[in-house]
């Protein structure tokens, strides 16, 4: 069978460590460990699964604890995505997934925590002291079972219409592993396929279908039943062999504080964007203005 799992640097894990075509670094910073993977060839990505371009893991302490505005962590995810968007130009942030269903809920929440800017321009701007601020402009997809409008669709009128320089995608990921829920950040320069993490496969949403750069950004928050079983499995329970579902049926696991953890994650998050994407200003500034 398949192992299931949204993340670059698990789908290392499964494949091994010595995939041809691939670069692989790590380096700590600010008592964070971050990991850089570059998927350079076809080989490469058939091997992982994982379309060419770069994947940057960020492993942090578990989200269910507190952190602070001024967290070290904002700065050292908000420099990652900073190394990833074109140095000038509008942005737009897409928050992608259904805020009513809790697992599924980090885009839109993250979304609602970035600072839309493209508005405020001219005498306005001068006069507030906001003319530095760079165009940010802020949408929440929904889900096509809410809107009858497939997120790429959504992402590609938008596109169409303001001109962005580049798009962020933020959605829920899944992992392989329990441990890694709440304790990891993605970001990737490969674009994302909306509802991967709950086996819901939707059109990509890259720079070849969309036209600008994606860069994909998010959080675990959920581990395939069947991938959970058979990674529990292969870790050394004895007999019982590979494990399957009764009925065939997709089912998902997610930690008993989800709620939490989505909610703190979202606000990593939006606060490591707006630190990427408002870098003219001091972080404290730039939360008295949200």
């Amino acid at each position: 069978m398949q192992l299931r799992t949204d993340l670059a640097i698990e789908a290392r894990e499964i494949a091994g460590d010595r995939v041809s075509g691939t670069a692989f670094s790590e380096h700590t910073e600010n008592g964070l460990k971050i990991s850089r993977l570059e998927v350079k060839s076809r080989k490469a990505k058939q091997i992982l699964g994982k379309d060419i371009g770069t994947y940057i893991t960020i492993e942090l302490p578990s989200l269910t604890d507190n952190f602070t505005e001024a967290d070290e962590r904002i700065k050292t995810i908000g420099g990652e995505i900073r190394r990833l968007l074109p140095v000038n130009g509008l942005i737009l942030v897409a928050g992608l997934g259904n805020e009513e269903i809790t697992p599924d809920s980090l885009g839109p929440k993250t979304g609602s925590r970035v600072l839309s800017t493209r508005h405020i321009t001219g005498e306005l701007a001068r006069a507030t002291g906001l003319d530095k601020l760079r165009p940010v402009a802020v949408i929440n997809t929904g889900v096509t079972g809410q809107t009858g409008i497939e997120t790429g669709e959504y992402i590609l009128s938008i596109v169409n219409r303001i001109r962005p320089n580049a798009v962020v995608a933020v959605d829920a990921l899944a992992s392989r592993r329990i441990e890694r829920l709440g304790c990891t950040v993605q970001i990737s320069d490969a674009g994302i396929s909306p509802g991967a993490g709950v086996g819901n496969h939707r059109t990509k949403i890259n720079q070849e279908t969309i036209g600008v750069p994606v860069i994909a950004i998010g959080v675990p928050t959920v581990v395939d039943a069947q991938t959970f079983a058979n990674d529990v499995a292969g870790g050394g329970l004895s007999g019982m062999g590979e494990y399957s579902i009764p009925g065939n049926r997709q089912m998902i696991v997610i930690p008993r504080e989800i709620d939490l953890l989505t909610e703190r994650a979202s606000r990593l998050l939006g606060f490591s964007l707006n630190a990427a994407m408002q870098n003219e200003f001091e972080l404290r500034d730039l939360v008295s203005l949200m």
